[in-house]
């Protein structure tokens, strides 16, 4: 078995941003820690290589200009999330920083006008995430359309007419309005879409190549589906009507293609409509796929399962045959694999989870961030190397989590460490009740150390120890502290803060801290903008005048993910030997 150091150091290609595909389809840049930092690699046939860029900081979201000569990305210099929009251009082999003293964030999603003269870019200059044109001659953005929620993506349509902006709406939905931006005969408004009145809950636009369309991901129902917005008549037609959720929408240069990542719990497939109407799906293993790109041989993506880290694959389409471009690990590993179980939560309401089985009868609560997100069968070194202790780890999919349909995703609104917290306790009631552990301690990263907080200050006769690792734990606090986009969520997801401030206390583990009877760990990063390091100081702080056992390493050079490959080791070290110490006192 590797030791946690080793898992840790084994590098995965970065899933949560695009990687890009060449116009000519003949090259691949994607973001990789490969050497322990986050840099920009290029697949080009079977040659591998690190693009040599000089500019200090991680690099995600690479897109490429519509001639292929240059690549736009993202830079986060500092941690803090607060990406520089910048340019390499492969013909001088330079590359330059556009937003070079910027005072306000981006976001790392990006995409190129047709003529290749700029970028639409999602720009907090305003105050939050609107839509600007960042021209490549150094010039000022400038602001297109702000839809007055923050934006999180933007997709300019091949014939340059329109872009189409994926934006924050109501809670943690999402809203696509597509703004006029080119050439056009008459009076042309920005449109949103919307059925029956009432604006989509609709992500992920991708344009087809004739422009005609627009491809996204939307709760037509109880589940995600892919719908087709058509330019001309304005009208929506649905392609798919599936148990499950269809998202990522992609199409083939051509057209002719349409694809889409479908996922039913744990485990996604990709799936497409082929030049015969008919709906197939490949994959390439029992695991996670992710931002398909479809090409003239296949489709692109990412894949990663419990045994292998995020890579880049390529499947063919008409075979199924899976090919592996990048490779991350070298040996095969051989970890347990998790069970899909449904255990009753506090009120009888059956909820998913992962359940790893161990040894023994020491078990960790392992809770995921988001809240709008869920655990799937994906690499997780951390969880694994718990498992080599012998440690029963249940990963529970709580109500607020994404996989299992809108009412569930939608059940923590106006209630988040209400339901959610208390779908985690009753995961580890679950372990004792069934003879599957008989001492638990609880983690988690995010909203998951929010929630080992509200575990520790709610529930505290059912855990011997808590590491929240970049947690929040002051509503109030943390709201009046954040960017203006962050205020939106937290408003829209708990109400407004002067109204609804009685809530806004009792789901505040701050307040409760004379409730915790266990010692309490906290990692957090200094440039945190989402959840501020200072929420974590209050507590230790707190928690020490009650006398309780605390310990909190702060992380300066870091933000809300950690990116140094040094910090992310001894983050992860720190919490793993707490939990034994906890487990095993």
């Amino acid at each position: 078995m590797l030791t946690l150091s080793e898992l840790l150091r084994i590098p995965y290609v970065d899933t949560g941003l695009k990687f890009a595909v060449s116009p000519d389809e003949q090259r691949i840049i994607f973001s990789w820690n490969k050497t322990g930092t986050w840099d920009l690699w290029e697949v080009a046939g079977t040659e591998i290589r690190e693009l040599r860029i000089n500019l200090a900081g991680a690099k995600f979201s690479p897109c490429f200009s519509p001639d292929g000569t240059k690549i736009a990305f993202a830079l986060d210099i500092d941690g803090s999330e607060s990406y520089h929009i910048c340019i390499h251009d492969f013909t001088t082999n330079t590359s330059t920083d556009l937003t070079p003293d910027i005072l306000y964030a981006h976001q790392p999603n990006m995409s190129w006008a047709p003529d290749g003269r700029g970028l639409a870019v999602l720009s907090e200059a305003n105050g939050q995430f609107a839509l600007y044109v960042l021209p490549l001659d150094g010039s000022r953005e400038r602001m297109i359309r702000n839809i007055f929620h923050p934006c999180w993506d933007a997709a300019w349509s091949p014939d340059g007419k329109w872009i189409a902006v994926e934006s924050e709406a109501a809670a943690s939905d999402r809203s696509i309005h597509i703004v006029p931006v080119g050439q056009h005969k008459g009076k042309v408004r920005t449109v949103q879409l919307t059925k029956d009145g009432k604006a989509l809950n609709a992500q992920h636009p991708a344009w087809s190549p004739d422009s005609k369309s627009l491809a996204f991901s939307c709760e037509n129902s109880e589940w995600f589906n892919i719908g087709l917005y058509d330019v001309e008549t304005q009208e929506i037609t649905w392609v798919t009507d599936s148990v499950g959720d269809d998202t990522q929408p992609t199409w083939s240069r051509s057209g002719e293609i349409l694809g889409w990542v479908h996922s039913e719990g744990a485990k996604t497939q990709f799936q497409f409509k082929d030049r015969g109407g008919a709906i197939r799906e490949v994959k390439a293993g029992d695991g996670v796929h992710a931002h398909p790109q479809i090409t003239a041989d296949g489709v692109i993506l990412h894949f990663d399962d419990v045994n292998h880290p995020a890579d880049l694959w390529k499947i063919n389409l008409e075979t199924g045959e899976a090919t592996q471009l990048t490779k991350s690990l070298d040996e095969e590993l051989n970890f347990p694999q998790p069970e899909e179980v449904w255990y009753p939560g506090m009120d009888g309401v059956q909820v998913p989870a992962l359940l790893y089985h161990g040894a023994g009868d020491l078990a960790v609560l392992n809770i995921h961030g988001g809240p709008n997100w869920h655990l799937q069968f994906s690499w997780n070194p951390e969880l694994s190397f718990m498992l080599a202790q012998g440690w029963t780890v249940l990963a529970p999919n709580y109500r607020g989590s994404t996989g299992y349909g809108k009412k569930w995703q939608n059940a923590s609104r106006n209630d988040m460490g209400g339901v959610d917290n208390d779908d985690c306790a009753a995961g580890a009631k679950y372990l004792l009740e069934n003879g599957l552990a008989k001492r638990i301690a609880v983690t988690g990263r995010s909203h998951g150390g929010y929630l080992t907080m509200t575990c520790l200050t709610g529930y505290p006769e059912l855990f011997v120890g808590g590491s929240a690792v970049v947690p929040f734990l002051n509503w109030i606090k943390s709201h009046y502290a954040s960017r203006e986009d962050l205020q939106h969520w937290n408003i829209e997801n708990m109400g407004d803060p002067e109204e609804n401030k009685e809530l806004w206390i009792a789901r505040s583990p701050y307040f409760f801290l004379d409730r915790v009877n266990a010692p309490v760990q906290m990692i957090c990063g200094e440039n945190d903008q989402r959840c501020p390091a200072s929420d974590s100081i209050d507590a230790r702080d707190k928690l020490v005048e009650l006398g309780k056992e605390v310990e909190l390493h702060l992380y300066k050079d870091e933000g809300h993910s950690f990116l140094k490959i040094e910090n992310v080791i001894d983050a992860e070290m720190r919490r793993v030997e707490f939990l034994e110490k906890v487990l095993k006192k």
